[in-house]
């Protein structure tokens, strides 16, 4: 996959402007100091999904649209083909396979995830993130181990994690080798 960090990056920065907002703005929205937010608008740090998540969320955009730069057009519904998902290549070298980026209005975000086994990576502190909504992990292949506010997990092929996505989570791939799982996260509604 090319890597599409300017592009992405220019479409971050015209939003930021287009909606009147400065960087001290968007820094507060990503959890980020001002300085760490620029670096994602001239594209020198890769992207989480939480990060370009939250993005959209302030900015009133589908998640589609900051990695596409186009706006999903179906309602009625949408079919993602094996393989052909908006693919993201971030956040510690995960894999994030978009499956319904070309559906409106969606109430959620389902994405097809790989998190590659790295030696080593289970010695190590696991980096979490947060976000609005809550969040389904369905384990289709290997395993992974979930943090969720301080508690640690094993889930398995099969296993499925449901949470709040705003307490701090994150997870790696465990047992020496990828694990692959189907993540769907669900937006937040407002009173």
């Amino acid at each position: 996959m090319p890597d599409n960090n300017k592009e992405i990056a220019q479409r971050l920065k015209g939003l930021r402007e287009m909606c009147d907002l400065m960087p001290a703005d968007m820094a507060e929205v990503t959890g980020l100091s001002e300085n760490d937010y620029l670096e994602f608008e001239t594209g020198k740090k890769d992207f989480s999904v939480t990060f370009l998540y939250n993005c959209a969320e302030k900015f009133g955009v589908d998640v589609t649209e900051i990695l596409t730069g186009a706006t999903p057009k179906l309602s009625s519904y949408s079919i993602v083909k094996a393989g052909h998902g908006v693919i993201t290549e971030r956040r510690h070298m995960f894999t994030y396979e978009h499956l319904a980026q070309n559906f409106k209005g969606r109430t959620s975000e389902p994405f097809l995830v790989t998190a590659p086994y790295e030696k080593g990576s289970e010695e190590r502190p696991i980096p979490l993130s947060s976000h609005q909504g809550q969040e389904m992990d369905y384990i289709l292949s290997g395993s992974l181990k979930l943090v969720v506010n301080g508690k640690e997990e094993i889930l398995n092929e099969g296993d499925t994690a449901y949470y709040d996505s705003a307490q701090p989570h994150g997870m790696i791939a465990v047992g020496g080798k990828d694990c692959k799982f189907l993540a769907i996260v669900l937006k937040s509604f407002e009173d």
